[in-house]
């Protein structure tokens, strides 16, 4: 799918591939068929994230279909790339063939594993995915061999080592469009969790799977999963940042499952009640290292806000909520990126194309790549190039994107 093809196209396309009538997915999806034709012809360029859900459970199709993601890797529909099929053998091993002789594992050590795993969580969170296809099947394999061939004292650590593996496994193919490839992972991960010598690691990979239900339009699961798993942190593990940062990230999956149930005002309390906890962490000691716990901090959370209440077509609220945010040092590049795009669509929707074009030319400076390959943010400068006046900067972005000459 192009990075330029409209929402409305693909709308159409989906729509006619289910052999489905404007009126038909009307009545599916329960979206009005006024807003089915105004997408489709063009006059329509967004939606809120709750008619996407409907529209896509309408077409039969997966969220991602009609989100438009920057995708991880390149796709022409052909057979899986060998970079794929080494991931897709790292996280599934072949059945019914001997396992080869260990070696090597004099070598691992817990601390050389969480090296790898670290650095692995860095290029996910910088959208390096292409370089984690080449290194992620490498680093589960060693964490597998420490799991099951290390020491008596190093096994419980390779557990764990290995569920943070296939749990970044469970990301990446969420990234790559795979869901399914990413709840194989994430129901092993969840299995090496429970062999590990790290209480809040089970708690945490239930929160990929809660984000991997939402991607499948699975609402209530996700919501029921994380509500479920935080009530199990808070008993147990609120006393440190690691269970604070835990805790966080789920509740704020928890409300951003009722947000996209389309009940805002509960999702906007659960996401103020995790805002006030996030500021209990600057009394605490800080995690060993923080790229293998849960993004969660005061940052984090006012960035969902903002994205929510933009979802919601509440644009003021969310120019208000994303003013002054003093993102803290530990707010991972893909978070900025977002933030950007979100204040930038928030700015078009209450007509100050200015302010769009400077938090689009922001974006640009950090996330090019990422930028070109998003169809909001296509889609955004298309909204503002069909007015009559162009803010200085505008032909420059359009021009970036392919959208003019």
């Amino acid at each position: 799918m192009a990075a330029t093809e409209h929402l409305g196209d693909r709308i159409g396309r989906l729509r006619r591939l289910a052999d489905l009538t404007q009126e038909g997915l009307s009545e599916r999806s329960g979206v009005s068929v006024d807003v089915v034709r105004k997408l489709e012809q063009r006059r329509k360029h967004s939606a809120r994230l709750p008619t996407l859900h409907s529209l896509a459970k309408g077409l039969g199709v997966e969220l991602t279909a009609l989100l438009g993601d920057p995708p991880g890797a390149p796709s022409s529909g052909d057979a899986d790339s060998p970079r794929l099929v080494a991931l897709r053998r790292a996280i599934m091993p072949p059945l019914f063939t001997p396992p080869a002789e260990p070696t090597g594992v004099e070598r691992l050590s817990p601390a050389l594993l969480r090296a790898e795993l670290a650095d692995g969580w860095t290029l996910y969170h910088s959208a390096e995915f292409g370089r984690l296809m080449e290194v992620l099947p490498g680093i589960i394999a060693d964490a597998r061999l420490l799991a099951a061939a290390g020491a008596t004292d190093q096994r419980a650590a390779g557990q764990a080592a290995l569920g943070k593996a296939l749990q970044l496994g469970g990301h990446l193919a969420i990234r790559l469009g795979k869901t399914d490839l990413a709840l194989s992972a994430l129901e092993r991960a969840y299995t090496a969790a429970g062999d590990s010598s790290d209480p809040l690691l089970a708690p945490m990979v239930s929160n990929s799977v809660a984000w991997a239900y939402q991607r499948q339009d699975r609402l209530d699961d996700a919501r029921n999963l994380a509500v479920h798993a935080a009530d199990g942190v808070e008993r147990e593990q609120a006393g440190t940042a690691e269970g604070i940062r835990v805790w966080g990230g789920l509740l704020m999956s928890a409300a951003t499952s009722y947000a996209r149930s389309d009940d805002y005002d509960t999702a906007n309390v659960m996401m103020r009640t995790a805002e006030r906890a996030a500021g209990r962490l600057a009394k605490l000691p800080p995690p060993e290292d923080g790229r293998l716990v849960s993004v969660f901090s005061r940052s984090s959370v006012r960035i969902e806000r903002v994205r929510l209440a933009v979802q919601h077509e509440r644009p003021e609220e969310a120019l208000l909520l994303a003013k002054g945010i003093g993102l803290s040092a530990d707010t991972p590049p893909s978070w900025r990126t977002w933030l950007l795009l979100d204040v930038a669509r928030a700015h078009t929707d209450v007509g100050d194309a200015e302010g769009a074009v400077k938090a689009l030319e922001a974006l640009r400076r950090v996330a090019p790549a990422w930028m070109r390959h998003h169809t909001l943010a296509v889609a955004i400068v298309n909204d503002l190039w069909s007015h009559s006046v162009h803010p200085a900067g505008l032909r420059k972005l359009a021009q970036f994107l392919g959208l003019v000459e």
